[in-house]
């Protein structure tokens, strides 16, 4: 299988080295990787430049957000399955990719898994566990998601069923989600094991506005996908607290 893997930037400096490094580390080869710049202002375009080995392609242009730059690179993917890899993730293996490609070889449309978020300063120092577990349908009732930075999708059900809505400027990624696995019922399976590492301190936490405009968001995606509101909300929130406690 040939894997899409898209990078969206943005004055990325302080991070994009490392995440350059984690995909070129990876030990499957045949990946095409997609860098999309949206004309950073600091030297993100220059050390993208000096340091990556595995560009396929690099879009430098300005966008309308990170959910038009990640839509900018599913546009242009040529491979059989493709996910995303943002600009302060890692791969949490070198085989991260072949583990991935194996799951998907038991003919599954989409595979997701456990992800780490990590101190920024020390990306091996775990501040919370994301345990996915098993998909179940009812699940979702419930608020349950896989964490997007660790789904991939066949391209083609990218292709039929859309990628991000532009009017979410923070939940996107869980409209996308309800949108595929709710509404579409795709075919998805579980890799039980860590495979991003996530800095902490992403948009959706950054501030308390940010809060409460995702909480906005998350609602908004329910109700447009047809999910039971209250419950799923309520519990998706609090389904986060045990990922603090892990050994």
């Amino acid at each position: 299988m040939k894997v899409s893997i898209i990078t969206a930037t943005y004055n990325s400096e302080s991070t994009i080295i490392d995440t350059i490094q984690s995909l070129q580390s990876q030990t499957y080869i045949d990946i095409e990787y997609i860098i999309v710049d949206g004309l950073s202002t600091d030297s993100t375009i220059k050390l993208i430049k000096e340091h990556s080995t595995r560009v396929s392609t690099f879009i430098i242009e300005k966008d309308k957000g990170i959910y038009d730059a990640l839509n900018k690179g599913l546009a242009v993917a040529t491979g059989d399955i493709v996910g995303f890899l943002h600009s302060d993730d890692l791969f949490a293996s070198k085989n991260s990719v072949s583990n991935l490609v194996s799951a998907f070889e038991m003919n599954s449309d989409a595979i997701y898994a456990d992800l780490e978020y990590v101190q920024k300063s020390d990306t091996n120092k775990v501040v919370r566990l994301w345990r996915s577990g098993r998909f179940n349908l009812s699940k979702i009732n419930n608020g349950w998601m896989p964490p997007h930075p660790t789904f991939y999708m066949k391209t083609s059900l990218y292709k039929k069923h859309g990628g991000f809505n532009l009017n979410y400027k923070i939940a996107a990624d869980y409209d996308s989600l309800l949108r595929y696995l709710w509404v579409n019922k795709i075919q998805v399976s579980y890799l039980p094991e860590v495979l991003i590492k996530m800095r902490v301190g992403g948009a959706s936490n950054r501030s308390l506005k940010n809060i409460y405009q995702k909480s906005l968001e998350d609602i908004k995606a329910l109700k447009s996908n047809n999910v039971p509101v209250f419950k799923a909300f309520i519990i998706k929130n609090l389904s986060k607290i045990p990922q603090f406690i892990f050994k």
